[in-house]
């Protein structure tokens, strides 16, 4: 008998929540990309029955028969499915016009139609379903177990799901919390950088909140459960993204809206035509002169093969020219959304600083930096690793420390010979955007200021932004005002919103992406403002899981000086998608009513419309290029 998975064991299980843990995996990789794989495999085929009809008719209808079962099939299905619920689309009109084109003796034709047509949709939709796992990623934050500690004194696990309200947690060194609570017992540092944006680790002592998510960094914490799994912090965010992916816009292209109705008009018109020619003039039905003939050489070369293939294919150019420099765009309608930015606002932790701090005291002596290395190298601290990269970059041996002891929240002691040596965080806390640490050395003194620094790249990138690309540039950070406005000064971005909590950041956006706003962001409490954002972009090396799987952009090699090529690059994919149309719909006009007069006989009818097939085509791969169009 198979044991059920409990919530908890599932998420522990290190599956996807939207994969049933019954399916094999032999069985879910014959499953990916299907559409991809079978109209693949159809175009081979109807290269093959296209070479084959010229030396071996009765084995190129055996190729062709392929074709249409590994194609015609699926289309024919959804076709049917969408005539039951009364909605007449391109897709409809285009699989009407493959299976006439058999009737008329142009199988080919027909074949090359629904392989196009599927060929193109399957590479969408193996680009679009990058899976946005972000609630999987969320559940993997948060501890899925917990320390209890019970009234007798007992230490026992429990699962978080079911902890309670007042219950005592114990949180190790090192570990996640999992629950939002209340000190009630030690003092020690947190890391709430994914959570709030706090680039610094933050001292906490009895009475203090901690909440669900941050990583315990010092000495052991006993927390009194303040709010249960289904209200923790992470629970919030997770309801945030939600909210803000059912809310983000979706662009309605003009091309969608006229597709219902042309390919309604033209099934219509069709019918018309066939049917109604004889009343009017003086044809037959039948023949090659007949009304039935002129009316399918008519659907024919108003099939909107070409109309059907002029965005998606000048979509995925582009996100194949992206992709071979490292961003990874989910979905073309992306490219459409960021042609209509006019801002893009960034995050400042870890986006446009390294999310690293720097020691900007360059009157360290080289034997206090010397002490400062003996004492910072045996804790794991981010002030720690600022020194002790300071320490190696000047080739600086460490200091033989002895009696070393390190103190929760306060900071770190020993002794240099018998002279006592203190590394301590500053009571003053921060000032003008800087962190501050106190050196002792004996009864001598020396303040520390320490700072997160900017990326190299981020002062040109913004003015490029500006000039080239007519864009608006915002910070939107959970950062206290003095450091955020530090970075502003440094990298040129003069409108700057501060101390924003994930709730107040997505409200910020809301605003703000009424009037096209790309957000850059990379961490969890930037999930719900990259969601909302008319386009949301992740950095993927340094960017927490859940802010990339929220995004529609992910720089994957974090190069943030690609982000004006890129709004460069989906302003020539709109204009080629227009040229495109418009080349489409003159091939159609120009095709059909000559079509009707008998002027166009069916076979330059489909030479007409494959012409323009392949022209389509042709303008949509000059975005493959790197440069732009």
């Amino acid at each position: 008998m198979t044991t059920p998975y409990l919530f908890d064991e599932f998420f522990s299980s290190g599956k996807e929540e939207s994969i049933s843990p019954f399916l094999t995996h032999r069985s879910r990789n014959w499953g990916r990309n299907l559409s991809l794989k079978s109209s693949s495999s159809a175009a081979c085929l109807l290269a093959t029955a296209f070479a084959l009809s010229f030396v071996n008719a009765p084995l190129s209808s055996l190729c062709l028969a392929f074709v249409y079962f590994l194609v015609g099939v699926p289309a024919l299905i959804a076709s049917l499915e969408d005539l039951r619920n009364l909605e007449i689309n391109i897709d409809v009109l285009m699989t009407t016009s493959a299976f006439v084109a058999v009737a008329i003796d142009s199988s080919l034709e027909g074949a090359l139609l629904l392989v196009l047509f599927e060929l193109s949709h399957g590479l969408e939709e193996s680009v679009s379903n990058k899976a946005h796992s972000a609630l999987h990623n969320l559940n993997h934050l948060s501890p899925k177990f917990a320390h209890v500690l019970g009234e007798d004194g007992a230490l026992f696990e429990k699962a978080v799901r079911e902890i309670e309200l007042k219950e005592h947690l114990l949180i190790k060194n090192g570990e996640i919390v999992p629950l939002d609570g209340k000190v009630i017992q030690g003092t020690s540092s947190v890391n709430l950088v994914h959570l709030t944006g706090e680039s610094l680790p933050i001292f906490k002592t009895v009475g203090d909140t901690v909440a669900a998510g941050a990583r315990n960094l010092e000495a052991a914490l006993l927390i009194e459960v303040e709010k249960t799994s289904a209200d923790s912090t992470l629970t919030r965010i997770i309801r945030l993204i939600k909210e803000a992916q059912e809310a983000k816009p979706r662009l309605q292209r003009w091309l969608d809206q006229f597709s219902q109705k042309y390919a309604t008009w033209i099934i219509v018109l069709t019918f018309v035509f066939a049917l109604g020619l004889p009343w009017i003039s003086p044809l037959s039905y039948f023949g090659t002169e007949g009304s039935i003939y002129r009316a399918l050489a008519f659907l024919i070369a108003a099939s909107p093969c070409a109309l059907i293939i002029a965005t998606p294919t000048a979509y995925l150019s582009s996100i194949s020219s992206c992709a071979k420099k490292g961003i990874l765009l989910k979905g073309g309608v992306v490219l459409d959304a960021l042609a209509s930015c006019t801002q893009v606002a960034f995050d400042k932790t870890g986006t446009l600083t390294t999310g690293e701090l720097e020691c900007m005291n360059r009157d360290l002596t080289d034997p206090e930096l010397s002490i400062v290395y003996g004492l910072e190298r045996q804790v794991v601290h981010p002030i720690a690793t600022a020194l002790c990269k300071l320490a190696q970059e000047r080739d600086i041996s460490p200091a033989e420390i002895a009696r070393f002891q390190a103190i929760a929240g306060i900071g770190v002691e020993g002794f240099y010979g018998t002279t006592p040596v203190a590394l301590k965080r500053a009571e003053e806390g921060e000032e003008s955007g800087h962190v501050l640490a106190e050196l002792w050395i004996g009864e001598k003194k020396k303040r520390l200021r320490f700072t997160d620094s900017v990326r190299k790249e981020v002062p040109r990138l913004i003015q490029r932004l500006e000039q080239e690309n007519g864009l608006h540039p915002l910070i939107l950070t959970g950062d206290h005002l003095p450091n955020a406005e530090r970075v502003g000064k440094l990298v040129g971005i003069r409108d700057i919103y501060a101390a924003l909590k994930p709730e107040d950041k997505l409200t910020a956006v809301t605003k703000l992406a009424d009037l096209g706003l790309a957000m850059v962001g990379d961490g969890i409490n930037d999930a719900p403002a990259l969601a909302r954002a008319t386009v949301g972009i992740s950095m993927g090396k340094i960017g927490s899981a859940t802010a990339v799987d929220a995004s529609d952009v992910v720089l994957l090699n974090d190069d943030l000086h690609l982000l004006s090529w890129l709004f460069t690059k989906a302003k020539a994919t709109t204009r080629i998608v227009k040229q495109n149309v418009a080349l489409a719909l003159s091939v159609i006009v120009l095709a059909t009513t000559p079509a009707l007069l008998g002027l166009v006989p069916l076979w330059l009818a489909v030479i007409l419309h494959e012409g323009g097939t392949v022209l389509v085509g042709l303008n949509s791969l000059r975005l493959l290029r790197r440069g732009n169009v």
